[in-house]
């Protein structure tokens, strides 16, 4: 067996502001965390629309929250403050987004057991017997319509309020684009559809052959699919967002135990 005489690298391509906890995880290992954050969260334009909306909370049965994200700038949109929400049952479409409204204050009633998407949440018996509620989903701009069009189809009256945006960063790449070149990335880790086509668009297509050998670690079947379309061929889906559940599929590339299938 070949002895690899540099250190284990792992692309790190979460935003900025949230890629610490899993930096800390990879090198906790004694791997090298490359940070290259391809997606930047920042507030949406605050319209009349998004004022409108905080201001008749009121008039919604319930709440959805698609994301950590989506938390942390409504209470930002809405100056900080908690109470207007406080008056609401409230559900959180992942664990990560339930534990980001408990931790500044807002209970959750509904969080699915099982699975971190819409398609989870929709499964659940509360939302599946909606007709004639009226249901407010916090969200990013331009976000999927399942949850929405689903919830629509059985009868609910469901709105927006839109908090941030997201968009491509401006990155130096020339460090990334150099790993690849000399084959000294081995495991690339993205979280979302749209940060893999920042990640393809922000990369030179000179280094492209290499940047679609490396194993790839995704969280769902369609970034899966995103992915294999892209030209990925060793493509590994981690259980869940969460940087523990990535960290286990990046352990098992660069402890040699996975077989290099498309999974």
């Amino acid at each position: 067996m070949t002895v690899k005489s540099r250190p284990t690298s792992v692309l790190v391509t979460r935003p900025a502001h949230q890629a610490d906890h899993l930096v800390d995880l990879i090198e906790q290992r004694g791997w090298r965390a490359i940070r290259f954050p391809v997606l930047e969260i920042i507030p949406v334009t605050y319209s009349d629309k998004v004022k409108n909306l905080l201001q008749r909370l009121h008039c919604f049965d319930a709440l959805i929250f698609i994301s950590a994200n989506a938390v942390n700038f409504a209470l930002q949109a809405n100056g900080g403050k908690i109470d207007s929400f406080k008056n609401h049952r409230i559900a959180a479409v992942g664990r990560a987004t339930a534990k980001a409204l408990e931790g500044v204050g807002l209970p959750v009633a509904w969080v699915p057991s099982t699975g971190f998407n819409s398609e989870a949440l929709l499964a659940m018996p509360e939302f599946k017997a909606v007709k004639g509620r009226s249901l407010l989903i916090v969200r990013g701009e331009g976000g999927l319509e399942t949850l929405a069009d689903t919830l629509r189809a059985r009868g609910a009256v469901v709105e927006y309020l839109e908090v941030y945006r997201r968009i491509k960063p401006e990155c130096n790449n020339r460090q990334v684009v150099q790993l690849l070149k000399r084959r000294e990335l081995d495991v690339i880790t993205v979280t979302s559809g749209e940060a893999l086509q920042n990640l393809v668009d922000m990369l030179d297509q000179d280094s492209r052959p290499e940047m679609l050998a490396v194993p790839l670690v995704v969280i769902s079947e369609r970034m899966k699919d995103l992915a294999e379309t892209m030209g990925f061929r060793q493509i590994i889906i981690a259980d869940s967002p969460a940087d523990a559940a990535i960290l286990e599929k990046v352990t098992t590339v660069c402890n040699g135990e996975y077989s290099g299938r498309i999974e």
